[in-house]
């Protein structure tokens, strides 16, 4: 096997965090294990339930073209394929729904890269159950660790999202490369180049939220994919920057400019776990919307209904006006049952007439469900405007303050300034195995199989066959 490199790595960023992701996967913290198998049902479950999307048969469409030596299961094809295009199209599936988990302030959604990532790299390489938590639990830690070091005081916001750049996938490339290296069983010095090179590889725009296409539901996809593919380069010898993170044309100068919060990334790395602060999602939809949902669930059971409603006000944090308020006839007329999961006035009035799961559920986001008069009816009426007390809030949660004008002049209020499933708003286990048994219930009796697997992981000697039906 060629060497690393002779590029000194040690005493840079990317060095302690490799150091880091080395120390997890030699003794990682019991909690931080509980912590990655939640999130690799989680993962699990959004996937098969994003079997059939579009998005995804295109994942797998490149995956039997390109070929290769069959090493890792991708979720829907019916051979073995390369690890890199496993995590395509795996890391496809888990971000296709919006489903995945969500960290703030960072903004971003680490376990569909990293889970990807992780479970095709340990598959290849025949790792215990107990090295593929290790690896998810570093790579999500890395993955949040880059985005907050991204946020900006000064403007209330993460400096990726405020310029258009899907953190999510642009740190996650960086995350999976850590996640993937562990799961080979890289040591400090090759976790470290991994990283360094997977910083050329990571990329995403936020465009598609504003004005539609399909790419963003790739994107986890492509970082899953070159995590594990920078990985498999640092084993065969390529080398990166060992500056690449702090350096002048490095990775936090090209994305957020002068922003740069070393303490952010490194401060208490290893002993206080930013990922426990990443809440499961539980509505499909993006999450500025889901405190819009609980108001209008919680005033559905007020007594509301759709006919009654004149007017709604809802009141955000003006960062999310343009993700989910933007541009405005986009959100009120979505294209399809995908973008309306980006509509603050779409999502709320589905919410209002009452959904499935956990108060919205995928099967409410229809082609038909744009097109339904009663839905365009209620969204048409609803107007999104910054609201200083939610401005105040965000970005720790996505507050919405609602106020609506019945036909027959009642003014009705619902104020929910702290998002559900944080830590302040927790999901319950039965609400977390709830989501997991919608997602995975195409499965039918094979759905508990693999929970009951994903339960048992850290005693499994190899990881192969963990999703095999």
């Amino acid at each position: 096997m060629a060497a690393a490199g002779t590029t000194p790595m040690e005493g840079t960023a990317v060095a302690r965090l490799a150091e880091f992701a080395a120390a997890a996967a030699a003794r990682p913290p019991e909690g931080a294990l509980d912590d990655a198998r939640q999130r690799l049902l989680d993962v699990v479950g959004i996937s098969v339930a994003a079997s059939d999307t579009a998005p995804a048969q295109v994942a797998r469409t490149l995956a039997r073209r390109w070929g290769g030596q069959p090493t890792a299961t991708a979720i829907g094809l019916d051979l073995d394929v390369p690890a890199p295009s496993a995590a395509l199209v795996n890391g496809t599936l888990a971000h296709a729904l919006d489903f995945d988990d969500t960290h703030v302030p960072s903004i971003l959604h680490p376990s569909a890269s990293v889970v990807p990532a992780a479970l095709a790299a340990a598959e290849d390489a025949g790792a215990t159950g107990r090295v593929l938590l290790a690896a998810i639990a570093a790579g999500n830690e890395i993955t949040i660790r880059l985005g907050n070091a991204g946020y900006d005081p000064a403007i209330n916001n993460s400096v990726f999202f405020d310029r258009g750049l899907h953190a999510t996938s642009i740190c996650g490339a960086v995350g999976a490369a850590a996640a993937a290296g562990v799961a080979m069983g890289l040591d400090a010095e090759r976790l470290a180049h991994a990283m360094a090179i997977a910083c050329s590889m990571g990329a995403g725009l936020l465009e598609a939220n504003r004005a539609g296409g399909s790419v963003k539901r790739m994107h986890c996809g492509w970082a899953a994919h070159s995590g594990v593919a920078a990985a498999q380069a640092a084993e065969a010898g390529l080398t990166g920057p060992p500056t690449v993170l702090e350096g002048r044309f490095g990775f936090f100068r090209a994305y957020c400019g002068d922003v740069y919060d070393e303490g952010a990334l490194l401060e208490g790395l290893g002993t206080e776990w930013e990922t426990a602060s990443c809440f499961v999602k539980p509505y499909p939809t993006n999450v500025f919307t889901h405190t819009g949902i609980d108001a209008a669930v919680a005033l559905r059971e007020r007594g509301l209904r759709p006919e009654q409603v004149e007017s709604v006000r809802i009141g955000v944090a003006g960062a999310t006006l343009r993700t989910i308020a933007q541009p405005r006839e986009a959100k009120i007329r979505p294209e399809s049952g995908y973008h309306a999961q980006f509509s603050g006035p779409f999502t709320f009035a589905l919410a209002l007439r009452g959904g499935g799961g956990l108060g919205v559920y995928l099967d409410d986001f229809t082609d038909a469900a744009v097109r339904d008069p009663l839905n365009l009816a209620v969204a048409v009426r609803v107007e999104h405007g910054s609201d200083p007390r939610c401005e105040a809030i965000y970005p720790r949660h996505f507050p919405s303050v609602v106020e609506v004008r019945t036909v027959d002049g009642r003014i009705l209020r619902e104020e929910v300034l702290t998002n559900r499933g944080t830590a302040e708003r927790p999901l319950s286990d039965a609400e977390v195995q709830v989501k997991y048994d919608l997602n995975a219930r195409r499965l039918g009796a094979g759905a508990d199989v693999v929970a009951e697997r994903i339960a048992r992981v850290l005693d499994r000697p190899s990881v192969a066959g963990l999703l095999t039906l």
